[in-house]
């Protein structure tokens, strides 16, 4: 990986590799993993659905509804940057345990709920679990399967399964809700949490940083309580807009607290986030490439899903087919994408992916009323759902190879802060010009438009920024 020292080399992922075949046991692990990944990612699509019976079932008001989805992104965005550190330093796996353990017991809290408080304090619980999960989840990912083929294709396999997951939330939170009610959503999450975990502690090792450093509990306190702040002014704004008072003073208060994490971060003598890693072009522009593939593929999608059901008055089951044959080709793209990175290197891939997801947004602009749009919506976001996939896998790379075992931790707390951040804030911040458009048709052409700019001027700054330095 290069990194901006006195005699910078050319990353490792840059050099053309051949095909890696994992052991029985390998492939054990990868599943564990990934079936964990699988389910958070289903976490987050499944309910969408099911949202209008859940409302009337329990006695939810349409505005009350946003926080079925806030109340689980809340911590699920911001205790993630903690709970990397806190595997890196107390174990991975031990904490990998004990957020797939919560996680389950929270799906059976939500699915048994008997009115809106338990229902949501069941949500919260699942996304404090999900906190858990992802970071520690993915750095045994990375620490299990050493730097090269066997990672690519284990990184591969798994934001194959992210995207995957997303889809596959999409079209059975529709079949479960209409075949045995909207509890069945977060029941089938429950038994995701009962197949990984008897499985889990005799496959996963344990690893954790060979020092044991203290906890940075202000850096701590004040990145949580900075994204918390933030992604709750976001998320308000996007059913309420950005005049009320609690989401101006949530947004400032947001800014403020993060502000402080960086000047706490470079007094600390052990920070939670290591400011040298920051500076890494590699990981400041890997990042930003997460940021932009996953904020604005999210916003993208929610501006079609109104456009599919509202502009072409497909129903519910028939929109859910469009994004089944974008998750399909996201698999596809899953399983060429760590060839292509072997190929090309994970940066150029990066920001070739970018380019082509910002291009194939672009041509989404001549959507029409006319019920033959239909396939161009189909055919163009299912393209660019190929070149995201490729964006994520790529991204995940550049961050964390090079770093030390000791840091993957912070590496991928990093890699899976921006991508749960990022999901939150895409519908806010662009999706939401959606919905306050007085024609719904030209608020998703606002949409796509300005996400096409955004990525394709990302891609850009990124092969700029992530050029080779020789020595």
């Amino acid at each position: 990986m290069a990194i901006d020292t006195p005699a910078p080399v050319t990353p490792p992922t840059d050099l053309p590799v051949g095909p890696v075949r994992l052991s029985a046991r390998d492939r054990l692990v990868l599943f564990v993993l990934c079936a964990a990944q699988f389910m958070v990612a289903l976490d987050f699509s499944v309910l969408n659905v099911a949202l209008p019976e859940l409302g009337d079932g329990l006695g939810m008001s349409r505005t009350a509804l946003q926080w079925a989805v806030t109340a689980f992104a809340l911590p699920s965005g911001g205790f993630l940057l903690l709970f990397g550190r806190a595997g890196d330093l107390f174990g991975r796996r031990r904490l990998f345990l004990a957020g797939l353990t919560l996680f389950g017991a929270a799906s059976v809290l939500a699915a048994l709920a008997w009115d809106p408080a338990s229902f949501l304090t069941g949500r919260a619980l699942q996304g404090l679990g999900a906190a858990a999960i992802v970071p520690t989840g993915m750095s045994l990912l990375t620490t299990t399967f050493p730097e090269g083929p066997a990672r690519d294709r284990a990184l591969g396999i798994s934001g194959t399964l992210l995207s995957l997951g997303f889809t596959t939330g999409m079209i059975a939170g529709g079949a479960l809700t209409d075949a045995f009610g909207w509890r069945s959503t977060m029941a089938l999450l429950a038994v995701f949490a009962l197949i990984v975990l008897p499985l889990a502690p005799g496959l996963l090792p344990e690893s954790r940083t060979p020092e044991r450093p203290r906890l940075d509990v202000p850096g701590a306190v004040t990145v949580t309580a900075g994204l918390l702040s933030l992604i709750y002014a976001l998320s308000t704004a996007a059913a309420q807009g950005f005049g009320r008072a609690d989401v101006l003073t949530a947004l400032v208060a947001g800014l403020a607290l993060l502000t402080a994490f960086t000047v706490i971060e470079s007094r600390t003598a052990v920070p939670l986030v290591s400011l040298p890693m920051l500076r890494r072009r590699t990981v400041a522009w890997g990042n930003l490439g997460g940021l932009v593939t996953f904020s604005m593929m999210s916003a993208v999608v929610f501006a079609l899903t109104l456009y599919l059901q509202e502009v072409l008055r497909l129903s519910a089951f028939e929109t859910g087919l469009v994004f089944g044959v974008q998750g399909v080709l996201s698999a596809v793209a899953g399983v060429f994408a760590p060839r292509v990175i072997g190929r090309f290197g994970a940066r150029r891939t990066l920001a070739g992916s970018l380019a082509g997801q910002g291009l194939l947004t672009a041509s989404l602009l001549p959507l029409s009323a006319d019920g033959r749009s239909v396939w161009l919506a189909v055919t163009a976001v299912s393209l660019a759902s190929m070149c995201h996939l490729g964006a994520i896998i790529s991204y995940g790379l550049t961050v964390t190879s090079g770093v030390s075992d000791g840091e993957q931790g912070l590496a991928t707390g990093l890699v899976t802060s921006t991508q749960q951040v990022s999901l939150t804030l895409g519908v806010p911040l662009l999706g939401v010009l959606a919905t306050t458009s007085g024609d719904l048709l030209t608020g998703v052409h606002t949409v796509t438009g300005l996400s096409a700019a955004i990525v394709l001027a990302a891609s850009t700054l990124i092969a700029l920024g992530l050029r080779p330095v020789r020595a």
